[in-house]
Parts: C-alpha cells; sequence; structure tokens
C-alpha cells in the first residue's frame, strides 16, 4: 500500500511499516494528543491558554526505544510497500 492508504490505517489505531525497512520489529503509530493528556495531567484547560497536546506518530526503533515525533522520509512517503502490522 502507499504511505496516503498507510496513514488511514494509523489513524484507525493500526500499526504500520515498510518491507523494506532492515530493522526488525519496527513500526510506525499514533499517540494521540488526549492521552498524552491524561497521562501527563496537562492540557485540560486548568488556565487562561494552557496548550493543549496534539497527535503524533511515533516510531518503535530497532534499539527497542519510541521516537515521539517521527517524520517520514521522502523515501518513506513515495514507496508503495507500506503493510499494516496485524
Amino acid at each position: 500500500m502507499d504511505f496516503g492508504q498507510a496513514l488511514t490505517q494509523v489513524k484507525l489505531g493500526k500499526s504500520i511499516k515498510r518491507q523494506v525497512w532492515n530493522g526488525k520489529n519496527q513500526f510506525v503509530y499514533l499517540i494521540k494528543g488526549t492521552d498524552l493528556q491524561r497521562w501527563l495531567h496537562y492540557g485540560f484547560g486548568e488556565y487562561l491558554g494552557e496548550p493543549t497536546i496534539t497527535d503524533a506518530l511515533a516510531i518503535k526503533t530497532t534499539s527497542n526505544q519510541i521516537q515521539v515525533g517521527w517524520l517520514a522520509s521522502q523515501s518513506d512517503m513515495l514507496s508503495n510497500d507500506w503493510e499494516v502490522i496485524e
């Protein structure tokens, strides 16, 4: 599937990866801003002008770390080898 289709799946709560990624168990998923607000006990409008937390893509890396704020490369965006992790 292409990146647009894969991104749609992420928005539906699925995790995705590329077939050509050489790192095992590496995948991308969505972290909802509302979940972060609840976990951090922040962003509920307790004071005037308090910022809210937006949704963010995250990647589970080959070194078993979660990198929040993952950005797709041009190669990632133009490839057709995305798949949903079941």
